[in-house]
């Protein structure tokens, strides 16, 4: 098989439906096969659709119709032949073949790839390079594809610089012990669990910046909504506090749910997925507490449950929902107190206190709640490397081990604000998977590191 031929010969099965042309030449893997006497069918899937071959005993070569006969599923195959329309054939064309070529024998699959596969989600896990065959499966990643896609693009359209940050950090980003410990050389050091003080210090110095970029957890608890491994949307903003990040947030929500309903109609027609542009909805931590309280759903002092959660879904369908004034308990570090804004602003060289709130009971942060699930948390910084000290040592953490980021602040830097969206989570709430690992190609938890 010339490939460089194939390459430039070759038609994507979509654009067989359209073509005027009646000989074509397409590659895939079997779908599936049926014989009919002296009819032979084969169905040819690649990444854009499916076609039917059709072989007719005595009208082709004996050679393509005992290859018809004996290939096997998830066989890949070469053909060239006659376009023809056909009633009976799915999409109401099929190809009459006049070359066939087996690229690769598939041998007996060990897991069921069809559409109604029974096959439970671990061993297609095992199998994942087998399961990616599944249209189905396919599916869900072409529309995370869109998600990604969308989201970067709403944002460097409108100005922001899109970067890569580090994987690999000397000190825990947002506190806690949630972090995988690396050797580095002779030193220690961590995988990142967030991109956090890095976009920070990027948009203290070139304003609004867009990354998607792997994090890393050290949580042992396995559900199915959390990952070990998984990666964020994130955007930073210079001159920015939480109300305009919220908008920000708004908008591309709704821009990529609009995205995904207009370039994957065909995928959510196949996952049986219905979806709207969302509502919005803005409340505070407190209005939340108190619509709960009057359902008698369970919610923490400083965190919303999932129950919860499943409950403004319930109340505020299609919607999606900003929590905002959270209490400065539930926050990192970095989230800016949300009272005593003025004196937090004043300069150490006046002599005037900046840290004089720094134990107020609120915070500038936010969470955003979408189809029953927390697919966002941000919210504005704290730019001011007093106020910084102060809330490292509340939580416990060495300002020491912080002193980059803390020296960062120092040479100029604006009120700033942000958030992150994992990517992963909004996949599965978006289309209503029971498990988030059906929305990674190869997940990372507790228990799984292969394949």
């Amino acid at each position: 098989m010339n490939l460089k031929k194939l390459n430039e010969k070759r038609v994507l099965v979509k654009d067989v439906f359209n073509l005027k042309s009646k000989r074509v030449e397409v590659a895939g893997w079997v779908h599936n096969t049926r014989g009919l006497g002296k009819i032979r069918f084969l169905l040819l899937r690649d990444v854009s659709g499916i076609i039917q071959i059709t072989a007719v005993k005595g009208k082709v070569d004996d050679k393509i119709f005992k290859s018809m006969d004996n290939v096997s599923r998830e066989s890949v195959v070469y053909v060239k032949g006659f376009v023809k329309d056909s009633k009976q054939a799915p999409g109401g064309r099929e190809i009459v073949p006049e070359e066939f070529e087996v690229l690769s024998f598939a041998e007996e699959l060990v897991i069921d790839v069809s559409e109604h596969s029974k096959t439970e989600l671990p061993k297609r896990l095992d199998w994942r390079c087998l399961d990616l065959h599944r249209t189905r499966t396919q599916a869900i990643f072409k529309i995370q594809s869109t998600i990604g896609s969308a989201f970067k693009n709403y944002f460097v359209d409108k100005g922001f610089i899109d970067v890569q940050l580090p994987s690999l950090i000397s000190a825990s980003s947002e506190g806690g012990t949630e972090l995988f410990e690396v050797k580095y050389f002779e030193k220690k050091i961590y995988l990142a669990q967030s991109p956090q003080l890095y976009k920070q210090m990027l948009a203290c110095a070139m304003e609004n910046i867009v990354t998607i970029t792997p994090v890393w957890r050290a949580e042992k608890h396995n559900t199915v909504r959390h990952l070990n491994e998984c990666r964020q949307m994130d955007i930073e903003m210079a001159f920015a506090d939480a109300k305009i990040v919220l908008k920000e947030m708004e908008g591309v929500v709704k821009y990529i749910v609009g995205e995904v309903i207009k370039k994957n109609k065909a995928e959510l027609d196949l996952l049986g997925v219905k979806l709207k542009v969302p509502k919005t909805k803005y409340m505070t931590f407190k209005e939340v507490a108190e619509l709960m309280k009057k359902h008698k759903v369970k919610i923490g002092d400083d965190d919303l449950t999932g129950e919860a959660e499943r409950k403004l879904d319930e109340l505020f369908s299609d919607t999606l929902v900003f929590v905002y004034d959270w209490p400065m308990k539930g926050k990192p570090f970095y989230i800016m107190p949300k009272q005593g804004q003025e004196s937090l602003r004043t300069s150490s060289k006046r002599g005037q206190s900046k840290a004089e709130k720094a134990d107020a009971e609120l915070s500038e942060g936010f969470d955003a709640i979408y189809k029953g699930m927390e697919i966002s948390s941000g919210g504005q910084r704290i730019h001011i490397p007093e106020l910084l000290e102060k809330r490292l040592k509340a939580n416990g953490l060495n300002p020491k081990d912080f002193k980059n980021y803390i020296d960062s602040f120092k040479f100029g830097a604006p009120p700033h604000a942000g958030w992150s969206i994992g990517i992963e989570r909004f996949t599965q709430a978006l289309l209503g998977l029971p498990n988030i690992r059906e929305a990674v190609l190869f997940p990372r938890d507790k228990d799984r590191l292969t394949p």
